[in-house]
């Protein structure tokens, strides 16, 4: 259905005839952390993440798997080999 709260002509899989269905009845605004993501919406009742309905708890544990804006640390695994085993994979 449509949403009726706090982001109107959304379409929301919590949104019901009874209302907002999300925990406290509403989606909720995004954090400090979420500044400069592309996927920030902004509605007349304020800035909303476009996947989330509670963006504050994707940065509980960490960074937010879904932030455009994030920079991940990829670290590059230098472990040896078993020379047999690589020589096996070149042919």
């Amino acid at each position: 259905m449509v949403c009726t709260t706090v982001r109107p002509g959304y379409e929301c899989a919590f949104m019901t005839k009874k209302g907002c269905q999300f925990n406290g009845g509403k989606c909720h605004t995004i954090v400090e952390q979420c500044e400069g993501c592309q996927r920030i919406v902004e509605y007349p009742t304020g800035k909303f993440c476009m996947n989330f309905l509670d963006p504050s708890a994707k940065w509980k544990n960490g960074m937010c798997n879904m932030g455009t804006h994030v920079k991940r640390n990829h670290v590059d695994d230098n472990h040896k080999l078993n020379p047999l085993k690589a020589s096996k994979r070149s042919h």
